[in-house]
């Protein structure tokens, strides 16, 4: 295992962490009025280029697995874009918090 895929691993994982967090807030608030599509679509294609170029290169290595978590991560929260958006667009008001 060199440093490089280790210091890989390491960013990842802090990214991964965000996301379960991100996706809890954005079910909670049942609304998209804080939500970005294209940002969501930008981690996507971004997660999607690291895979690609993981595979690319032959490095199938235990780091493509937290890519492959952490884009799971941001598909999901682009379900919940287009829930919270449903919600908005059918006059749910969410409860004050």
């Amino acid at each position: 295992m060199t440093m490089t895929t280790i210091l890989e691993a390491l960013m990842m994982i802090c990214f991964g962490f965000s996301w379960p967090m991100n996706l809890v807030k954005n079910y909670q608030s049942r609304t998209a009025k804080s939500m970005s599509l294209p940002f969501i679509l930008l981690l996507i294609a971004g997660y999607t280029a690291g895979i690609s170029a993981k595979i690319m290169l032959g490095q199938m290595n235990w780091v493509l697995v937290i890519y492959l978590i952490n884009l799971a991560m941001i598909l999901a929260n682009l379900c919940v874009y287009f829930r919270n958006r449903s919600l908005d667009k059918a006059g749910f008001i969410p409860a004050a918090a």
